[in-house]
């Protein structure tokens, strides 16, 4: 059976779970690709991680939004049913730059609805934490979950 990096299962892990060396090898691909650090060496010193665990990991873990960037993603949110709550989270949508492609609204159901908005977050203007962010703040909205991406 062959096995190659296409074969291989992806998981989605909260950053306070993944070992300290994963968390600095995110850190220092960080510095590189903003021209904070010269060199993988200036990087690994920096964020004191060996080069040996680096370059283990360097190709393994990645930030989420850079997964998803030039995607789709499909968020599920819980709204109280008010008048105008879907025309102002779709503004917020709108603003940061993503792209609506399907929307899905139940009936409201003692006082609450629930909406699936599929979106392309190709052209994005804010990473997808800010979004959830700012989406979570709507005093309309009690739950908003991540439920895929894909191409």
């Amino acid at each position: 059976m062959r096995h190659d990096k296409f074969d291989k299962k992806f998981f989605l892990v909260r950053e306070d779970v993944l070992p300290e060396a994963m968390k600095k090898t995110l850190e220092a691909k960080e510095m590189i690709e903003r021209g904070k650090a010269e060199s993988v060496w200036d990087a690994v010193n920096r964020v004191d991680l060996s080069r040996s665990a680096f370059y283990k990991y360097r190709d393994t873990v990645f930030p989420f939004h850079t997964i998803v960037k030039e995607r789709l993603i499909t968020l599920f949110f819980q709204l109280e049913d008010r008048s105008g709550t879907l025309s102002k989270l779709l503004e917020v949508v709108a603003v940061s730059g993503c792209n609506v492609l399907t929307i899905h609204q139940t009936i409201p159901i003692q006082g609450r609805a629930n909406v699936t908005l599929s979106l392309n977050v190709a052209t994005m203007g804010i990473d997808l934490d800010e979004l959830l962010t700012q989406l979570k703040r709507l005093e309309f909205v009690e739950k908003v979950e991540v439920l895929g991406s894909g191409a």
